[in-house]
């Protein structure tokens, strides 16, 4: 570890915001830990000075007792809170992307590696979560992070506190790691039919499939053989669709940037969000076209992954 320059030390913002994100695991030392009196501490402290005070007022041996008591469980205590953090390391877990608006979860591990009990212990990002660990033990915690636009959505700063054993004191070291989750357009709530495109045979010069094999879908027209309806597409709303095969007249579906509909960019995203989504629970197969971007036709998970994370990073 790096040591600190005395103005690096002394920046407000290694109290608040932690020091450089890294991909390392922290471990809990006095260079990360700090610590300040509570509101009861600071009662507590004011009671002893008081007691104090009463005792050299009236020569009072006992009440001198009880002060230099109080005052000694006071400062003990300081040893005592610092210890419930001191020798914990913490590294950086996974991350699931999630769409816009969806609160993003970011695995911490906590690992206990000495033969000490911790109790009472605390970790925040925007919520809070407590827990205890037990002697030479680990642990997995989940923070969540509100997202609110796509592409990455970084952690920010992991406080671990606590006010074991009393509440005198607080205790917290504030931690960043390079930890972020892709977020995803946010869906739309117009569920569209799909677009009219021009076929993946045009697009990519595929050469046409045997004619018994099933090719993709077009929009369903009068005539049209009700055997080749798509029905778990009709089922979900997404219009009437009529299965293809390698003999008929080639067509696709094609979700395409250009045939979006929206009044900027972000509605855009937005509505092939809900296409990408809806065809694959449909299961058709769809071809992915953003600008400077085609992805050849396809259906799965990966092929679903691909789009979406597409879609984020644009």
């Amino acid at each position: 570890m790096k040591p600190l320059t005395l103005k690096e030390r002394f920046q407000l913002s290694r109290f608040f915001i932690g020091e450089k994100a890294t991909d390392e695991p922290v471990k809990l030392n006095h260079r990360r830990i700090f610590i300040l009196p509570t509101h009861r501490g600071l009662n507590f402290a004011i009671l002893t000075a008081l007691l104090l005070l009463i005792a050299f007022v009236y020569n009072n041996n006992l009440v001198y007792l009880l002060a230099f008591l109080l005052a000694s469980i006071f400062f003990i205590t300081i040893l005592h809170s610092y210890k419930s953090l001191a020798g914990l390391i913490l590294q950086k877990g996974r991350s699931k992307a999630v769409f816009a608006g969806e609160a993003a979860g970011f695995e911490i591990l906590i690992n206990n590696p000495v033969d000490v009990e911790r109790y009472n212990l605390q970790i925040t990002l925007e919520q809070t979560e407590s827990l205890a660990l037990k002697p030479q033990s680990k642990a997995s915690v989940i923070l969540y992070s509100l997202t609110k636009t796509r592409g990455w959505h970084t952690a920010g700063t992991v406080t671990i506190s606590s006010a074991y054993p009393f509440g005198l004191f607080r205790v917290w070291s504030p931690i960043r790691f390079s930890l972020k989750a892709l977020v995803y357009p946010k869906p739309s709530s117009l569920e569209l039919p799909f677009p009219e495109t021009p076929s993946a045979q045009s697009r990519q010069g595929e050469s046409r499939k045997g004619a018994d094999d099933f090719y993709g879908l077009k929009m369903y027209l009068p005539g049209d053989s009700i055997k080749h309806i798509h029905w778990k597409a009709f089922a979900k709303g997404l219009g009437l669709f009529s299965k293809q095969y390698g003999g008929d007249s080639p067509a696709e579906i094609w979700l395409d940037y250009d045939n979006a509909p929206g009044r900027n960019a972000e509605e855009r995203l937005s509505q092939l969000c809900r296409w990408v989504i809806d065809a694959e629970r449909a299961g058709i197969q769809y071809g992915f076209s953003l600008p400077g971007l085609i992805i050849s036709p396809g259906f799965g998970i990966l092929h679903y992954r691909k789009c979406l994370e597409a879609l984020a990073l644009f």
